[in-house]
């Protein structure tokens, strides 16, 4: 089945809302500990004001090629009632981008977090393997082995590569082609990045500006592709994320280098024109602007951007 010919609807058939919360729990635990400067930002953000953050979506990438594409991740979120929403394509980067929304879960006035706050929407992006170089499919194609793609959520839970680790001789000559298929294939499945849900803030940092402002006292690196506050054509959609942070990898031939790990980002949905009006209080979230950008989302792609020695 092609990525783009997944069912539409889906029954939450997949088992307990608890272990689909636990699922998302372990994914947000091993990116966290995989990425220390975003582990700092999303610790600074709860601590001021003692803050309940929740979040808007997680978002992964994959390879199209032998099960690895975005279905070897969204049939598990489709078994818990998720159902296909916008898709984008990148034809210059040869990727293909799909957002699932969440299944209709009760939230009580106060949840928050994964524990009892609204779902995040998964983000899964795929790599159109078959449209690269002859040279950079055979590298993919000899560390990604058939049924492997079934182990893709287990993968992202336990932040393991599937297949071997690469050599930095078979990394660096793929990132010279897709950087996207370079990251991918050291990093697998390990969240990409995951986005605060801003509107949903109770205090300061209820207006990405003001996070926007803190982060860059802070000194933290963002992307600036865009601007630093990226806004889509209608206004209604407002993003600004980290640049990914550097860590050191050692590779299968024991080179070891520094390479783009994941990154941080925040968004703010502001309230569709039709429903201005509303009294705060009764504002929900199909009340705001759902989906994504086109142009926002290519300016954030370059948050896990290689540099020009790799």
């Amino acid at each position: 089945m092609g990525s783009f010919d997944l069912p539409h609807t889906s029954s939450f058939k997949g088992g307990s809302e608890r272990f689909l919360r636990n699922v998302f729990e372990n994914i947000l635990k091993t990116y966290l500990t995989m990425n220390p400067t975003a582990k700092t930002i999303w610790e600074l953000v709860q601590s001021v004001d003692n803050e309940k953050i929740c979040y808007d979506h997680f978002t992964f990438q994959t390879l199209k090629v032998e099960g690895y594409g975005i279905d070897s991740l969204s049939s598990f979120f489709m078994d818990y009632g998720y159902k296909i929403g916008d898709g984008l394509d990148f034809p210059t980067k040869k990727l293909r981008v799909l957002t699932f929304s969440p299944p209709d879960v009760y939230v009580p006035d106060d949840g928050h977090g994964l524990g009892n706050g609204p779902l995040p929407r998964p983000v899964i992006s795929e790599l159109l393997v078959d449209e690269l170089s002859l040279e950079s499919q055979e590298i993919i194609r000899k560390y990604l082995k058939p049924e492997g793609g079934k182990q893709a959520v287990i993968s992202s839970t336990l932040g393991s590569l599937i297949w071997e680790k690469p050599t930095s001789s078979d990394f660096n000559q793929l990132a010279k082609e897709s950087e996207f298929a370079a990251w991918v294939l050291i990093h697998g499945y390990t969240m990409n990045h995951l986005a605060f849900s801003v509107h949903r803030l109770k205090h300061r940092f209820s207006d990405i500006n003001c996070i926007k402002e803190y982060l860059e006292e802070k000194e933290f690196e963002l992307n600036s592709d865009g601007g630093v506050l990226k806004v889509s054509k209608d206004g209604l959609l407002l993003q600004v994320s980290s640049i990914s942070e550097r860590l050191e990898v050692k590779f299968a031939d024991g080179v070891t280098e520094t390479i783009p790990a994941s990154y941080i980002e925040f968004t703010q949905r502001m309230v569709l024109p039709e429903f201005k009006d509303l009294p705060h209080d009764q504002i929900e979230e199909f009340h705001r602007r759902d989906g994504f950008d086109l142009e926002n989302a290519k300016n954030i792609l370059e948050s896990a951007r290689f540099t020009t020695d790799v």
